[in-house]
């Protein structure tokens, strides 16, 4: 699965979310306006991108690896009872995730996409029982099959209080559900959206957390409420899990927290991301 952004995608969030526009910009890089303009419009120029690094907060490494396309792709991102069901939306790639227990045959949704139907064959062919449906936030293209999936699979479906959603249970705070020998334990990582969660999952050969649009593989969602808020509650509620915990991000392929430690342009190396 390609990548979610591109470097390019990558100092335009970071741009905005910093409110820096571009005479800002090549001031504190002391790039020129050409080149400038180049690199928001997918050139690449190493030195050009290597100096932007600064003042947008990013890591100058894992940006100029992205850069030259050389983000290397996320490993061990596979897991018994995880599967990732990809939809598309508006010219994007959204996914939805199926999480159960091989054992009890209990598994819980994570939003939807907008294609209800791959993941109501899978569960049907396979006697997984699905009484749960938790969403990260409610943006569209991830609640577009919320009505299909929950009346073909009979679940109660639950969203954060801060991001109240007609016709679902809402929760507050730290929360915990329990389903067939799975627990999740919920996060809040908001400032992409005002209610936005993490799922942190146990009960499977090895930990799971699903996203939303959280953060990307090398990249993360667009601070819509706040981008200071989302880099803080990843830090906070993501980059605190063990390294080997596996990422199910809303958008792109999975990896993992020790993956994007190392190869995030956001998160590397101790990048400040506030400029």
């Amino acid at each position: 699965m390609e990548l979610e952004d591109t470097f390019s995608d990558v100092i335009g969030k970071a741009q905005r979310g910093l409110g820096l526009d571009d005479r800002a910009l090549a001031r504190k890089s002391g790039v020129g306006a050409e080149v400038l303009s180049g690199l928001k419009a997918g050139r690449f120029d190493e030195a050009g991108l290597g100096a932007v690094a600064g003042p947008l907060g990013l890591d100058r490494a894992a940006l100029l690896a992205l850069g030259k396309g050389a983000y290397p792709p996320p490993e061990g991102t596979d897991v018994a009872g995880v599967e990732t069901f990809t939809s598309a939306f508006d010219g994007m790639r959204v996914n939805a995730y199926l999480v159960w227990n091989p054992a009890t045959r209990a598994g819980i949704a994570f939003d939807t996409g907008t294609d209800g139907g791959p993941m109501l064959e899978f569960v049907g062919g396979r006697g997984i029982r699905v009484p749960l449906i938790l969403l990260t936030h409610t943006h569209d293209d991830h609640v577009a099959e919320l009505a299909r999936l929950r009346e073909g699979t009979g679940a109660h479906v639950f969203v954060s209080a801060s991001e109240p959603l007609d016709g679902c249970e809402t929760f507050a705070g730290d929360h915990r559900f329990k389903i067939g020998g799975l627990e999740v334990a919920t996060r809040a990582t908001t400032g992409h959206s005002a209610g936005g969660t993490t799922y942190v999952i146990s009960g499977l050969e090895r930990p799971v957390a699903v996203v939303g649009d959280a953060l990307f593989a090398g990249s993360m969602g667009g601070g819509f409420v706040s981008f200071r808020d989302a880099l803080r509650t990843n830090r906070e509620a993501i980059f605190t899990l063990p390294d080997e915990t596996i990422l199910c991000p809303g958008h792109g392929p999975r990896t993992t927290v020790g993956h994007e430690k190392r190869h995030n342009p956001f998160f590397a190396g101790g990048a400040a991301g506030l400029g």
